[in-house]
């Protein structure tokens, strides 16, 4: 239960300490008073987004503290949900949360006087306080949140179901990512293959164009390169040749002792020349024409050279691009085999979540009549006695079972057909369906607000939405803005929001009422003039009939 709000700084809000109690409390006060930053505050310690500009003007920041006191056996809200350092109390059941927003700069996040993140905020804000204004109701339109309320009406929990189709969609993902089109990785499968085969099928080996180079060269060139050996060789070795010139050279200087280092330089190089005589001759006679093992080089060549024109800029890259291929297409043939495994997995997960979506289908479509049939009773209840509902549920056609799409159909008067609530249903109609919808869902925080919802009713409707709403007060604590008399004269406690302003500054000011200030404001709040004494009899019959009809009297109040 929150059971004191301190607010400074916030909009028109000065400073306001509010202290509330259990039941049904209801905010009243003049149009533009400041009602509306009550619930704004409340939403700031829900973790709502801040507003830096209502920031009140001249402060440096806007202050909300709410402070929550659980019963003993109650859990604390957010237990189980977030650290357990973030909840702990002086006393182990009272929680405080606090939100500082500058006029510039980031906003500051506070449990029980420790600094905190937003989201830890948010999470056990929301776990204790539900807040229930315009834009819930027009979030009443959508899909969604009509199918959220069948789950919770009926308890059917899609948790599993929401797990279920988050692992198939993980799966789906991880088989795109395994090679993408079967038909593409196949054709890819088969290439390498191709290429593998084909420079396998050639068989080069590194350096092996250098050889063959020579080789050809030499078989090309035999009869030339025969030739040019002989030549050589007689040069050499014949009759007069250099040898032989180099036998009288030697010989004519052998017994001229100035020319003794040139004998010894001459006789040391006639056995280099007899060693590449020699030479020249084995040589030569080793050199035989070959046209057959020419032609074949010839051929080898040019399968290397192929090999090249599509793989590298030599054998080398040609080599290392069927290593290449070897390796893509061995991880080929295992993404084959893990492809294989994850279908399989997405085999079962569809069947898992076709099953899930049976169940989860099965008690949405069995719990729709029953909501139907207890939001027209309440209906009735909220002067629309005329009033029809059908709770339609089908399936999307990307998810066949479930029963996903989820609408509440309405019909308000006798004979009119049953239309979707964006359609046939008015602002005020629109209200009193949110209403009856929190009156037959189950469970929810413990502090429920509700902003404005018996906008656009009046009348008995609004007697009606005053006593629905303290019947809701039974079991938790209600905080109702409103501007109905029939509504306010419900609550268990009043508030009035009044501006107070003087020749320098405009305040507003939150004051708990008494049992004759209450009469007062009902009295403003139905005629407009509080000093009416009519007015006041008719406030003072308002509360004691609201009491009648709540089940409490005068004295309790």
């Amino acid at each position: 239960m929150l059971v004191e709000l301190a607010v400074r700084n916030l909009g028109v809000i000065a400073e306001a300490r509010i202290p509330l109690q259990g039941g049904l409390t209801a905010v009243t006060g003049e149009t533009g008073a400041g009602k509306t930053m009550v619930v704004e505050a409340l939403g700031l310690l829900c973790g709502s987004k801040p507003d830096p500009g209502r920031v009140r003007p001249g402060a440096a920041e806007s202050v909300v503290e709410g402070l929550f006191v659980t019963e003993a056996g109650a859990a604390t809200p957010g237990d189980g949900a977030v650290e357990a350092d973030a909840v702990d109390a002086a006393d182990g059941d009272e929680l405080v949360l606090g939100r500082v927003v500058p006029a510039a700069g980031r906003s500051r996040s506070y449990v029980n006087g420790a600094l905190a993140t937003a989201s830890v905020l948010g999470e056990l804000g929301g776990a204790a306080i539900e807040i229930h204004g315009q834009h819930a109701q027009q979030a009443l339109l959508h899909g969604r949140h009509q199918r959220d309320a069948l789950d919770r009406f009926a308890g059917i929990d899609v948790g599993p179901l929401r797990a279920l189709r988050a692992t198939l969609a993980e799966l789906t993902a991880k088989l795109a990512g395994l090679g993408g089109d079967e038909r593409e990785r196949a054709r890819e499968i088969d290439l390498l293959r191709y290429q593998i085969d084909e420079i396998d099928a050639v068989g080069p080996i590194a350096g092996e164009e250098e050889r063959l180079d020579a080789e050809e060269d030499e078989l090309a060139g035999a009869v030339r390169h025969r030739g040019a050996a002989e030549s050589a060789i007689d040069a050499l070795g014949a009759d007069g040749g250099a040898l032989d010139g180099l036998a009288v050279a030697a010989e004519a200087l052998r017994d001229s002792a100035p020319f003794a280092a040139e004998l010894l330089r001459l006789d040391s190089v006639e056995p280099e020349l007899r060693d590449v005589l020699a030479e020249l001759r084995a040589r030569a006679e080793s050199i035989e024409p070959d046209d057959e093992r020419l032609a074949e080089i010839r051929r080898r060549r040019h399968l290397l050279v192929e090999l090249r024109r599509k793989y590298g800029a030599d054998l080398n890259e040609v080599l290392a691009h069927a290593d290449e291929a070897r390796r893509r297409l061995a991880e080929l043939h295992s993404l084959e085999a893990t492809r294989a495994g994850v279908e399989a997995q997405i085999e079962a997960a569809r069947a898992a979540v076709t099953l899930e979506a049976k169940r989860v289908g099965d008690a949405r479509r069995a719990a729709a009549p029953t909501l139907a049939g207890e939001l027209v009773e309440i209906l009735a209840d909220l002067a629309l006695p005329a009033s029809r509902i059908d709770v339609v549920v089908a399936d999307r056609h990307d998810a066949p079972g479930a029963g996903d799409d989820v609408e509440i159909r309405l019909a308000t008067n006798p004979g009119a057909p049953l239309g979707g609530l964006a359609k046939v249903a008015s602002g005020g109609e629109l209200s009193r369906v949110m209403l009856a919808l929190r009156l037959v869902l189950s469970g929810g925080p413990d502090v429920m607000v509700f902003d404005e919802v018996d906008a656009g009713v009046g009348g008995a409707a609004a007697t009606a939405v005053g006593a629905a709403l303290a019947r809701l007060a039974r079991d938790r604590q209600v905080l109702v803005v409103t501007h109905l008399a029939q509504v306010a004269a419900f609550a268990d406690h009043q508030l009035r929001v009044a501006k107070q302003s003087d020749d320098h500054s405009t305040v507003t000011v939150v004051e708990h009422l008494d049992d004759e200030a209450r009469v007062v404001e009902l009295s403003r709040m139905m005629t407009g003039r509080p000093d009416s004494a009519t007015a006041r009899e008719h406030a003072e019959e308002l509360l004691v009939s609201s009491a009648r009809r709540s089940g409490t009297d005068e004295r309790s109040r």
